[in-house]
């Protein structure tokens, strides 16, 4: 039994014995309503889902054998509801439940097949049924969630198949089925046991070479992270160590950080499609959870990984920093995150397998652990005083854990982290993050000092510092606390709750351990009562209360706001404490209450008291609850009385005409101290019997006394009165039971897990109401709710009140209060109502009247007497409405009167929810985790404080007593809810729609409530609710309060279910445009869009009304809308748009049944058709979405297998009729095209919205919400990645091209004749958005391949291409280009079928233009050949395509010198295209064919050389620019140059194919493909670094352009070896500038390859660095400099070191030989040099202080003396250094000697820090 059941309050522990029968009844009554040959018996079975959920909170212990059935029945269900999303999402949901629970221990076979149908049939198919997005994309993270969850019982072999499936997606990296493809693996593939043979060596080999295939993509990347971190985790037996190198550069890469002054984040990343990222979504956009997953599960003993993840550390530490904080910290903050919880997760497991013999040689041992923790800490220590705060909080955390792993290394860390912060008492930030880590290893703290067991570590070194640093935080904590900086009192108090919970009991005795030697305890505890006395005197109240209902006590200032370490600390102090020093406390706190009243601080001084309470009552009511109530009385005696508090009216006050009032001072005390009482005797209990009568006189002068304010706290007593006598709730919390085993003054702290034998002794003490405390509660309720019942009738039927300016107002404000104070007091202790049976008389079925245990309290009251309130309550809200409608106070407190009378139950649920709140970061100051190597026990879960667990034990007591009979009469047929709630729920009705806002609201959420528990009242709702919306002349606020509770989803929920409801809501909406003002406009369709996202399709009980003759009728319900949805019917545009919308998914929702669904298809098919040409620009776009979902059938389409004897045998398509008689309509088309192309919107700036959207610039987010599918989850087009600059921004629609496509298809031929006039002529149009539409009517055309299209083709079609491509005018270009792109886009799912025409129309473009044209044609035709290249599926290309590819390689190559600029950018990115495809299909096939292989032979020679001819020429190129450039720069005479600067034509001719060139690279880099180019990109390394800065301004814009894309590359192993010989030849160049380029280079490469590179490489590397300190340009030195720093950082300790020594001798050198006056005949450039080398070896430690540092720096600082530029290097170096260490410096400054610090004061004026 789980621990919070067992610890449960007597009386409720008893009743959850009977939850198992009720479960296996729950799970009876789910198998008989399911009946496998009806699927829609689903809809019977889902009532009973809240309650298996229920069983799932409770935590109940369920027989497995049921959890078993109920599991297979619900897969079952889940698999057969296919199209039955609602069902599926809640099915899904309780399924995952229940596997993440007991999945475990049930042996399950589950089959992933049936998943992926689910998957495909319902988001990727273009057959999308008419459910909202918010539906379908619930259902999507239904389905994957519950595959998550059984990917572990998939059988063996399935991982084959899954990867059979998916491997085929990924062979064309640049199309995106690839994403769809690595998202399926990541979410299918299972790594279990069963699967293990799968996974081998060569398959992780295969999984790496995909991965590289993207470059720069983030949602590929976190793809295959996660799937390489499940295989490391779970499969050992690969051998990962020749992964290493790969992964790390990968991790490492993966994390956008700045590199050297470089962007922070991928300049170009690869475009992933929206609906594929929404879908496979990671919430992290860096999959940080995966990389640490990984390296954890790496670490094995003997492995290098350690050195991986050391240098990882040591190149991301830097971006910890407070200073160098950004976008990417929160993905450091993740890593870090998931690093200590991966690794507590491994050494948990690890600790409880120890037995398994073939597995512990690879566990790790102490000195991996230490490792491991000293790597972390490195983290830690840069990112603990973090401004951002949550990465602040992960520190401190990481460092409690870790402190319990390897406390010799962390909390001597801690320590010094704890002095370092108190010394610099400047930045207080810094104090508040020491003091919270300090109490967050409290316990690690205190172990480690008195553990006694063997297993202390010596080398903890002295424990004794340990309790000095408690000590010492314990004082400074009483500093800590003030009134002033609400962060650092709150931590202060963490600290104090932190540390007092660890101890046993806290004791000044002299015998005994005590746990703090050196000082008296008593006197800590008067310092820190004084001290808290004078922060609550101090405390600046929150806000102002205004007049009105207020939950709780008071609203409190930061310490009860801000969580609850407050009042927590006190109840832990207070509960510890030995006699003797709780009375010493006691009598204080009671001396300062008496003395004090303090209305700001009314919750802070009322908590202290109930802790007070808590930890002792019987002495805490002497001294303070008698006091409070005796002054209390004694104030309000002799004061005036008003008799409304139910000691009957005395005539006297009334017929006096002055009101009787309170003096201020004595309101406010009074108020002031009954508050306080009321927190106070929260857990009084049995003692409150003996101050029975001063307790009911004190409430009774409060509801008499003439100030609200008074009335209100009297309401807070009564209410808290009632808990406290007849409520459950635990006593006894703090007292400690068990002794820590090992260390005697410490408690043992428990876990919820496997500690059955200690149950019985640890259970809590609870509050159960004895006889004497019943007694009084019925007195008091019989006092303050029965008269108050009775006085309210009587106020209601015979008013009283006459006189006008009487008292009714107040006399009914109290007696309302009274009676919602009695209700919030005694919540579910008054049993409710009983529910009415239809079969009359009250029957009883054993088990279905009991589901789960749960009671707040003792029962008190009758079911009667709640029935007696209710209609008291019925009449009253009459006569508020017809008398008193304007006062909201009174309304309010009736609706919370009905509330608390007709949700029961709910009031305990608030307060759990509330509770959850507060507690829902769970510090970890009281957690300790699961492995403990301090003192070796290690247990199965987290373990917490006693009095923890009691506190959580206690909230599952309130949430059980929420639910025990909520579910109870849902689930029954015959039940019907009370009388007496329908009469409150009629009230609640009528009040929602009040014109108050306030009230509206508050009835609204009431109403609501009754409705979830009663779904049989909501059909009455809506049909009244609808009626009102009708109503013309209903005014604003009805139309406001219906839409609010219509757009609930429980009412739209309900609507699919219930004809009526449905029909009714339906026809109201649509007419109700009637309503005017803007509001009501607003919120009706706000309504509307609701529904349509919440749409859930609709049940077939509707779709057969046919039959039934008074019930509305389906086919009726269509034509009606049909009627009301033309133009013509005057109906303002948004209605006529929401009538063909609800058309649209009516037509949708019919298709399931056949009958129906044939008649209402033509119908309305032809409906959106004429709609195209319909007057309203929205119309006209729903009817595209329309008809592109409805047009389904295409017969006329040419199947793959018919194209050699075409056959006409067609069946023709149910809706050709309907839909060739309106196209046949004269100048049918010609409208509608004209129509369609005002929806083009073209800015002036070419700015068109971005593609894909339809002109959004004239829709509002509502109308576009109506008019489109949020997703259209179809295939977004285009299918693969778009990058091209020269494409422009197209505002070519696919949607629109893909209806002319559809409509051709369904109706064949006649659509392309009655097309062909209309499109001739707006393709020759002079408009731009005539020609849009002309694109996307023959993108459509040329894409349908349907019978009789060649003979179009070779009849019109190709004429009319033709012209398009010789066509002057170039603004039209995207479209076009977007046309030709669409037409020979592959067919199918994944694009791999051809298309019929796309050999045709690439003949047509390759025909060559004629002589003379322009050069912008020359252009465009380029551009069209590019879109038809990207379109090509390269892997899979037939021989005709390979021809196209290498006669247009021989066309490209031969034009690379083009004389326009525009014409050579279109060359260089066609080419990128093409080489691309030409390698990725070398690399996929071997030939095929025999007509294949001869092509070959001619082919394969000129194929071979194009990528040497590339790149030597390239080479040669770049040399005779450069030459060319400095030659003009020589001979600068008066010769007339051209405009660049250059004369010969020969280098003009070189400049021109460079330019192409650069144009190739970029393109290459970022459309991703240059994975396949890399050869090539390495060739032009030389030609980008040395002209980045050469004269011609075009072609060094282009050259930085792509060096910037560079940065980003990584290069595998063949390539690197050229990279690194490029750049070693680059860093001698001649040119000083390509010197500097290749330097800047540098500091990315080496951060990028830093696991790649030999170490010889990197020894040549910095060789060659070195020699550039002394090269003769100074911009090379100092440039130098700068990068050996930022390798130092990150890079090799050996080399660093042994650089960092030889500056330092070669300076030392230097500096002694000018002491000594010898001019060393050193050029200025060496001494400069040795001066930077020393300068880069002081600015590689930003932070810290290596012993070598102070040395270093002081003699940087000796040279200061030197002429520049050695001067200003000295002054830069030594101002950063100061800069940098300005934080610690205070103590820093030890490591230096007076005089190193004299040196440094001379080199700066300001001497400020270096005092």
């Amino acid at each position: 039994m789980h621990l919070y059941n067992a610890w449960l309050p007597p009386p409720v522990a008893e009743q959850t014995k009977k939850e198992k029968d009720s479960f296996a009844y729950v799970v009876k009554s789910v198998k008989e309503l399911w009946r496998p040959d009806d699927p829609e018996s689903v809809y019977s079975t889902l009532k009973w889902i809240s309650v298996i959920d229920l069983f799932v909170k409770a935590k109940s212990d369920l027989p497995l054998e049921d959890v078993g059935t109920l599991v297979d029945v619900g897969l079952e269900l889940f698999l057969i509801s296919q199209n039955k999303l609602y069902a599926q999402v809640r099915w899904g949901n309780i399924l995952v439940k229940l596997l993440n629970k007991y999945g475990k221990k049930l042996s399950l076979k589950v089959l992933w097949r049936p998943f992926y149908d689910t998957l495909i049939q319902t988001h990727f198919t273009r057959n999308t049924g008419p459910e909202g997005w918010r539906l379908r994309q619930r259902h999507f993270e239904t389905v994957t969630s519950l595959v998550r969850t059984c990917r572990k019982f998939f059988p063996s072999g399935s991982a084959a198949e899954i990867w059979s499936e998916f491997r085929s997606l990924l062979e064309n990296p640049w199309h995106n089925s690839c994403f769809e493809g690595s998202g399926f693996v990541r979410l299918f593939l299972p790594t279990n046991l069963d699967n293990q043979d799968f996974f081998s060596h060569d398959w992780i080999e295969q999984c790496m070479d995909l991965w590289g295939s993207i470059p720069n993509c983030q949602f590929w990347d976190s793809q295959w992270a996660s799937v390489i971190s499940l295989c490391i985790k779970n499969y050992d037996f690969i051998n990962w160590e020749c992964f290493l190198p790969v992964l790390f550069t990968r991790y490492l890469n993966m994390f956008e950080v700045p590199v050297a002054n470089g962007r922070g984040s991928y300049p170009f990343s690869v475009d992933v499609p929206r609906n594929t990222r929404f879908l496979f979504s990671n919430k992290a956009i860096i999959p940080a959870k995966a990389i640490a997953k990984s390296i954890v599960y790496l670490l094995k003993p003997g492995s290098s990984a350690q050195e991986y993840f050391e240098k990882l550390v040591n190149l991301l530490e830097q971006y910890y920093h407070p200073s160098n904080g950004g976008h990417w910290t929160y993905s450091l903050e993740r890593f870090l995150r998931y690093l200590v919880i991966t690794f507590q997760k491994r050494l948990t497991h690890e600790q409880q397998n120890m037995d398994e013999k073939r597995e512990a040689e690879l566990y790790l041992g102490r000195s991996e652990r230490a490792s491991f923790v000293k790597v972390v800490l490195k983290l830690i220590d840069r990112g603990q005083y973090s401004k951002n705060e949550s990465l602040a909080e992960t520190v401190a955390a990481a460092t409690s854990v870790l402190s319990y792993v390897e406390p010799s290394l962390v909390l001597p860390f801690i320590a010094s982290r704890f002095h370092m912060a108190l010394e610099t008492m400047t930045a207080t930030h810094q104090l508040k993050t020491a003091v919270t880590s300090v109490a967050f290893a409290g316990r690690a703290l205190f172990l480690a000092s008195f553990s006694s067991s063997s297993s202390k570590i010596d080398d903890l070194g002295n424990t004794d510092t340990f309790t000095d640093l408690l000590l010492i935080s314990l004082s400074n904590a009483l500093l800590g606390m003030d009134a002033n900086d609400p962060p650092k009192t709150l931590a202060t108090m963490q600290l104090i709750g932190s540390v007092f919970s660890n101890i046993y009991l806290l004791d000044d005795s002299e015998n005994g351990p005590s746990f703090m030697p050196t000082i008296s305890f008593s006197d800590w505890l008067d310092e820190f009562l004084c001290r808290l006395f004078s922060l609550l005197m101090h405390l600046e109240p929150g806000t102002v209360l205004t007049e009105g209902m207020q939950t709780s006590a008071t609203s409190g200032t930061f310490l009860v706001e801000d969580g609850p370490s407050y009042f927590c600390m006190l109840e832990i102090l207070l509960g510890k404490l030995s006699k003797p020093l709780y009375n010493q406390a006691l009598k204080k706190i009671s001396k300062f209450v008496k003395t004090n009243i303090l209305p700001g601080a009314i919750s802070e001084v009322g908590l202290l008291c109930c802790a007070c309470v808590h930890a002792n009552p019987e002495e805490a009511a002497v001294d303070l609850i008698e006091p409070i109530l005796v002054s209390i009385i004694s104030s309000l005696k002799g004061t005036p009385v008003t008799g409304f508090g139910g000691t009957g009216i005395s005539d006297a006050s009334v017929s006096t005409k002055a009101k009787p009032t309170l003096s201020p001072a004595l309101e406010t005390a009074v108020d002031y101290q009954l508050k306080i009482l009321s927190v106070a005797i929260s857990y009084g209990g049995q003692v409150l019997v003996r101050y029975k009568d001063q307790l009911k006189e004190a409430i009774f002068s409060a509801f008499e006394a003439p100030s609200w304010k008074v009335n209100g706290a009297g309401d807070h007593v009564l209410r808290s009165l009632f808990g406290s006598l007849i409520l459950y709730y635990p006593i006894d919390q703090y007292r400690c039971i068990s002794r820590h085993p090992d260390a005697v003054i410490l408690e043992e702290w428990i876990s919820t897990k496997g500690c059955q034998n200690e149950e019985q002794l640890l259970i809590p003490k609870w509050h159960v109401p004895s006889d004497d405390e019943i007694l009084f509660a019925n007195e008091l309720l019989n006092l303050h709710f029965q008269s108050a019942l009775d006085d309210l009738l009587q106020i209601c039927r015979t008013k009283i009140h006459s006189d006008p300016g009487g008292n009714e107002k107040e006399h009914l404000k109290v007696t309302l209060l009274r009676i919602d104070s009695s209700l919030q007091g005694v919540l579910s202790c008054l049993p409710d109502f009983r529910p009415s049976f239809r079969d009359g008389g009250i029957e009883d079925i054993g088990c279905s009247s009991f589901l789960i245990a749960g009671a707040s309290g003792s029962t008190i009251g009758s079911s009667e007497l709640r029935g007696k309130a209710a209609e008291t309550i019925h009449v009253t809200c009459k006569y508020l409405l017809e008398e008193r409608s304007d006062d909201s106070i009174l309304l309010i407190l009736l609706i919370r009167i009905i509330d608390a009378l007709g949700n029961y139950g709910s009031l305990e649920y608030d307060e759990w929810a509330n509770h959850r709140q507060a507690w829902k970061l769970e510090s970890a100051a009281i957690i300790e985790p699961p492995t403990n190597f301090i003192v070796s026990s290690h247990s199965q879960g987290k373990r917490r404080p006693r009095w923890a667990l009691i506190d959580k034990t206690y909230m599952h007591n309130t949430w059980r007593s929420s639910q025990a009979s909520y579910h109870l009469y849902r689930t029954r047929g015959n039940t019907s809810p009370s009388d007496h709630v329908v009469l409150l729920m009629d009230d609640l009705l009528t009040l929602s729609l009040h014109s108050y806002e306030t009230v509206r609201a508050f009835a609204g959420k009431s109403l609501l409530k009754i409705l979830k528990r009663w779904p049989v009242l909501i059909s009455k709702c809506v049909l009244t609710l609808i009626e009102s919306l009708r109503n013309p002349s209903s005014p604003e606020h009805v139309v406001l309060g219906s839409c609010a509770i219509l757009a609930t989803q429980t009412v739209l929920k309900h609507l699919t279910m219930d004809v009526k409801a449905f029909s009714s809501f339906l026809l109201g909406i649509l007419a109700s445009s009637h309503h005017e003002s803007l509001k009501s406009q607003k919120a009706i369709n706000e309504l509307f869009v609701k529904y349509n996202i919440h749409f859930g399709g609709v049940s077939t009980s509707i779709l057969r009304t046919s039959d039934i003759p008074n019930e509305p009728n389906f086919a009726d319900l269509v034509s009606q809308i049909v009627s009301m949805s033309f133009d013509t019917t005057g109906l303002h545009w948004r209605y006529n748009l929401m009538a063909n919308r609800v058309l649209l998914l009516l037509t949708m929702a019919s298709r399931s049944d056949t009958n129906l669904s044939s008649k209402i298809l033509s119908e309305t098919a032809g409906h959106f058709l004429k709609n195209l040409k319909s007057q309203l620009p929205q119309t006209r776009i729903l009817a595209i979405s329309a008809l592109n979902t409805l047009l389904k059938e295409s017969p006329y389409r040419v199947a793959a297998e018919e194209l050699d004897h075409s056959s006409n045998g067609n069946d023709k398509s149910s809706l050709e009729e309907a839909l060739s008689q309106i196209f046949q309509e004269e100048g049918f088309f010609n409208d509608t095209l004209n129509s369609l192309s005002h929806v083009h919107i073209i800015s002036d700036a070419d700015s068109a919205s971005s593609r894909g959207n339809h002109g959004t610039s004239f829709q509002s987010l509502a109308d576009k919400s109506i008019t489109r599918f949020y997703f259209e989850f179809t295939a977004l087009w285009p299918r693969t990645p778009s990058w091209i600059s020269l494409f422009g921004s197209d505002t070519f629609y696919s949607n629109f091209a893909r209806i002319f496509k559809r409509l051709i298809q369904e109706c064949g031929m006649p659509v392309l004749l009655a097309l062909k006039t209309s499109l001739e002529e707006f393709s020759n149009s002079k408009e731009r958005s005539k020609q849009c539409v002309a694109a996307e009517a023959l993108a459509g055309v040329l894409h349908s391949d349907i019978n009789g299209l060649l003979g179009a083709w070779d009849g019109w079609i190709m004429a009319q291409l033709q012209k398009i491509i010789q066509a002057p005018s170039v603004e039209s270009l995207p479209e076009w280009a977007a046309c030709i792109r669409y037409a020979v886009t592959g067919k199918g799912k994944y694009g791999t079928r051809i298309p019929l025409l796309r050999q045709r129309i690439m003949d047509c473009l390759m025909s060559p233009l004629p002589q003379v044209v322009a050069t912008n044609v020359v252009a465009k035709r380029y551009a069209f050949l590019s879109a038809v290249l990207i379109e090509v599926s390269s892997p899979r290309m037939p021989v005709q395509e390979v021809e196209f590819h290498d006669k247009l390689l021989e066309e490209l190559l031969n034009n690379m010198s083009h004389s326009s600029a525009q014409v050579r950018e279109a060359i260089g990115v066609a080419l990128s295209v093409l080489c691309s495809n030409i390698r990725l299909r070398e690399s996929f096939t071997p030939l095929h064919t025999q007509e294949e292989a001869q092509n070959n032979v001619d082919n394969s020679s000129r194929r071979e050389s194009w990528h040497k001819l590339l790149t030597e020429r390239a080479s040669e190129v770049a040399v005779n620019i450069q030459n060319a450039s400095q030659f003009d720069n020589l001979e600068n005479s008066a010769e007339i140059t051209s405009e660049n600067g250059i004369s010969n034509d020969d280098s003009w001719e070189d400049i021109k194919w460079m330019e192409t060139m650069f144009h190739f690279i970029i393109s290459s880099l970022k459309s991703g493909r240059s994975s396949c180019l890399l050869d090539i990109i390495v060739g032009l390394l030389y030609p980008i670094l040395s002209l980045k800065e050469t004269s011609n301004k075009d072609l060094s814009t282009l050259a930085k352009a792509a060096f910037e894309l560079l940065k980003w590359r990584i290069f595998p192993e063949p390539h690197l070896q050229k990279v690194v010989a490029v750049i070693l030849s680059s860093a001698n160049d001649p040119n000083w500038r390509t010197r500097s380029a290749t330097l800047t280079y540098l500091r990315t490469f080496m951060y990028r390859h830093t696991y790649n590179l030999s170490s010889e490489d990197k020894r040549q590397i910095w060789t060659t660095i070195e020699k550039l300190l002394i090269d003769n340009q100074v911009e090379v030195r100092e440039h130098a400099a700068g990068v050996l720093a930022g390798l130092m950082k990150g890079g090799d300790e050996e080399l660093a070191r042994d650089f960092r020594d030889r500056a330092f001798r070669e300076a030392f050198s230097i500096q002694k030989r000018r002491k000594r006056n010898l001019s060393s005949g050193q050029s200025s450039a060496s001494i400069h040099g040795a001066v930077l080398a020393v300068a880069a070896s002081v600015l590689s430690v930003p932070y810290d202080m290596p012993s070598w540092l102070p040395d270093h720096v002081t003699l940087l600082a000796r040279f200061i003396g030197e002429p520049s530029p050695v001067r200003s290097t000295v002054t830069k170096a030594v101002a950063e250094f100061r800069r940098t260490h300005a934080d610690t410096w205070n103590f820093q400054k030890d490591s230096f000697s007076e005089e190193q610090l004299e040196v440094l004061a001379d080199t700066s004026s300001s001497s400020s820090y270096f005092a």
